[in-house]
């Protein structure tokens, strides 16, 4: 049986269609903060602080906000360690994992060819 995109249980998704959840998903991963963040993870967890100087230019605000979607979205697991101060890591879970994938294809193809693109 295949439903519109709207229900909550369908068959059949379609990213162009309006209430399609698609969407808010391509919109979370098409974030620039939200690839880089996840290609950082690709090698392992990484401390807040660390992920911050990797992702040159990002604000806190930003950075704790975009893993944030991408924790809700089961993409990043976050792990606090009972220390003082408090250890949080963040990693990529199994979902977080496969998409990396892609958009590592993506940061590479860009890094080819942003100089042949006006």
């Amino acid at each position: 049986m295949v439903t519109l995109c709207g229900s909550e249980q369908h068959d059949h998704h379609d990213v162009y269609a309006a209430q399609c959840p698609c969407r808010e998903v391509l919109d979370l991963l098409a974030n620039k903060w939200s690839a880089l963040a996840i290609g950082a993870m690709e090698e392992g967890p990484r401390r807040f602080g660390v992920l911050q100087r990797r992702l040159e230019g990002v604000s806190p605000k930003v950075l704790t906000a975009t893993l944030r979607r991408l924790e809700e979205k089961g993409f990043v697991e976050r792990t606090v360690y009972p220390a003082v101060p408090l250890h949080v890591e963040y990693a990529l879970t199994d979902l977080g994992r496969s998409v990396s994938r892609p958009l590592a294809q993506l940061r590479l193809w860009v890094e080819e060819h942003v100089d042949e693109i006006a």
